[in-house]
């Protein structure tokens, strides 16, 4: 049985209930989650950085070129074990990940060695903002309100960075974002009552202002 199989719909654990719709289904870009959740770039220059400090360093103590080369063969492997384990695990990341957007809630199904599926009702969702990359592809963050929290160890790599306190799970790396960012918009628009939403407005506190354009709000 091919994992996920089981489902009685693809990224869902259960049939969707009457008028009930799915509106958006897609995955995080595999190699984009790599660059922005797993940081491959930067452990490749971390050690590219090694490299070249082994190589002044031996050179600087009198060493000739064929010694110096010579003892850089274990941190080069070092170097492609590491970034070659980053982008195995941000591949299968990408591969067990399935968003789903309905006329009434954001479903997330994560977890390489554990699956999990987050349900979040749109009356659950403060605000939501896009943060649109190079390509089109980006992420869209969920800001919850109330008693909706989610533990960041369990939303990782699908959290906003660094926001600890009040977790934010995060569609990441998505193709074609700001088509998308608009259906969810759009939904949340017409799903929660328009006393409690201010999307028109522009009043849903953004992400980092150079960065990213809030979506909406239903508090």
């Amino acid at each position: 049985m091919r994992e996920h199989e089981e489902e009685p719909v693809p990224g869902l654990p259960e049939i969707l209930p009457a008028g009930e719709m799915i509106l958006w289904q897609g995955a995080p870009q595999w190699r984009r989650l790599a660059v922005e959740a797993f940081h491959v770039r930067k452990v490749a220059l971390y050690f590219g950085l090694l490299v070249a400090w082994r190589c002044g360093a031996g050179l600087l103590d009198g060493q000739s070129w064929g010694l110096v080369l010579g003892g850089l063969p274990p941190l080069v492997l070092s170097a492609l074990a590491a970034t070659g384990l980053l982008l195995l695990l941000a591949r299968l990341s990408a591969r067990a990940t399935l968003y789903t957007i309905t006329n009434r809630r954001v479903v997330m199904r994560i977890g390489v060695a554990m699956s999990i599926t987050l349900n979040l009702p749109f009356k659950a969702v403060e605000s939501a903002s896009l943060r649109l990359g190079p390509g089109g592809i980006g992420d869209i963050a969920l800001s919850l309100g109330g008693a909706g929290r989610i533990a960041y160890l369990h939303l990782w790599p699908h959290a906003r960075p660094w926001r600890l306190a009040r977790p934010q799970p995060v569609l990441r790396a998505v193709a074609n974002a700001a088509d998308v960012a608009l259906r969810l918009s759009q939904a949340i628009d017409a799903t929660v009552p328009a006393s409690r939403s201010q999307a028109a407005t522009g009043s849903a506190p953004a992400m980092d202002p150079h960065q990213s354009a809030p979506l909406a709000t239903a508090a």
